[in-house]
């Protein structure tokens, strides 16, 4: 059996059908050829293709070996990453209390199906930087492939925690990586944004698989309408289910004096949330229900109020970022989520809403001449939506950059779904002072996302 194994015929069946069949699933037959190739690997072996080996030579050196391992790892790693898996670790609190910072995870690329890389000649395992620098690009754009995704285990749903590539990404700052460069030119205005470059850093554009990533919990899916009522999100009229990790801001009032920091640790409530919050007897703290409640039960606290924007008084932060709509984080919509094939009635009034999907995600050419729409020069009063489209929001509502805040998640810009924490560090304990958060190791995301 064991020589049968190693039969040279036997090995060239085995890879020739998984190559086929890896063909299948990318639906590419103009890589057949390499069956070749695998041909003269296994049978012929007219080429030399191992060149850094000794041809002809069954115990290489050591340091040969050590490359051949290292060679094969890359190879098999990058394969991994790209079609199936990939590391991801939780960097801000915006996902807070189920997701939390120095959560360590596996992100399935499978569960919706991965995507091929826009931009194939990159530097393996770096995103978008080469290691140790701040602004050295990690890839090649001399190939540019168009958007394709190949077939996966299902689809998007309600409640997921999607891995995404951050929509306004497509331009950035040097000096803010992971903020939006559209932000800043609302806050501050172009002219200083680009002249300014020791507070703002360089301007530079990047690809949509190179944008950063973000985490968030899908909210809304292609063709649901939302909004937010007081803090509470509706899908399709329904109010949605409460989640238990899940924060607001609340104003903590106590009776005159700072809270013990110890209490504040034993809540299980980051450093970063309470060290600056204090000021006149109060505190801003994002809490659960749960925290919400104990605060309550505390003899030193006077009150505990939930932090709420007003009804009507929009914000021109929030997207479409235009005060003719009268939308803020707590008060936001109706609106639908786009979908595939819908066709949108463009006015000039709800174009705000469209605008960047039609010009930028979906790549035309917008304008607006005299009061009239035109897509790609020509007059128009409609558009055809050419992908689907989603909502993403942090479970740490009043802390979190999200939706709400840029808009429409493009399905090109999915990356994956949260599967699994395989670690958890906090960062404000030491390695003997709980350190390892050991209550989350080695569990799916799904339970922790209740």
């Amino acid at each position: 059996m064991i020589s049968f194994l190693k039969n040279k015929w036997f090995k060239f069946s085995v890879a020739t059908i998984l190559f086929i069949l890896w063909l299948i699933w990318l639906d590419n037959f103009w890589l057949l050829p390499g069956i070749v190739i695998l041909y003269d690997v296994y049978i012929s072996k007219k080429v030399h293709w191992a060149f850094w080996k000794k041809k002809g030579v069954k115990k290489q050196t050591f340091i040969i070996e050590w490359v051949d391992a290292i060679i094969f790892a890359v190879v098999a790693a990058t394969f991994i990453r790209m079609f199936f898996f990939e590391a991801y670790t939780i960097p801000t609190s915006s996902m807070e209390k189920s997701l939390m910072v120095g959560d360590y995870l596996f992100v399935s690329k499978i569960s919706y199906g991965p995507k091929l890389p826009n931009t194939p000649l990159s530097f393996p395992f770096a995103h978008n930087t080469l290691p140790l620098t701040k602004e050295t690009k990690s890839y090649l754009e001399w190939i540019k492939w168009p958007y394709k995704r190949l077939p996966g285990l299902g689809s998007v749903e309600r409640g997921d925690a999607i891995v995404f590539n951050f929509p306004e990404g497509d331009t950035v700052l040097t000096n803010y990586m992971g903020h939006s460069y559209y932000g800043f030119i609302r806050a501050y205005g172009r002219e200083q944004v680009w002249k300014n470059k020791r507070q703002f850093g360089n301007v530079i554009t990047r690809p949509v698989d190179k944008r950063e990533n973000y985490i968030k919990r899908c909210i809304a899916i292609p063709g649901d309408t939302l909004q937010i009522i007081d803090g509470v999100v509706n899908i399709n009229g329904k109010a949605q289910e409460f989640m238990s990790g899940m924060q607001f801001n609340y104003e903590v009032r106590t009776k005159g004096k700072p809270i013990n920091p110890r209490i504040f640790d034993k809540l299980g409530i980051p450093y970063d949330d309470y060290k600056s919050s204090y000021s006149g007897g109060r505190y801003i703290l994002p809490l659960t229900q749960e925290e919400r409640d104990k605060f309550k039960s505390f003899s030193f606290v006077s009150s505990v109020t939930r932090k709420l924007e007003e009804k009507g008084k929009g914000n021109p932060r929030v997207f479409p970022f235009s005060l003719d709509y009268n939308w803020n984080e707590d008060n936001y919509g109706p609106i639908v989520i786009p979908h595939k094939g819908q066709v949108v009635n463009l006015t000039l009034e709800n174009l705000p809403l469209y605008s960047r999907l039609i010009d930028v995600y979906e790549d035309n050419d917008l304008d607006v001449k005299d009061g009239r729409i035109y897509i790609n020069d020509v007059e128009t009063n409609s558009y055809t939506i050419k992908m689907d489209y989603y909502w993403a929001m942090g479970d740490n509502r009043h802390n979190s950059a999200d939706s709400r805040y840029w808009g429409f998640v493009p399905e090109d810009h999915l990356v994956g779904k949260a599967v699994f924490i395989w670690m958890s560090l906090d960062k404000d304990k030491g390695l003997f002072d709980g350190k390892i958060r050991w209550n989350r190791l080695l569990r799916t995301a799904s339970s922790v996302l209740k």
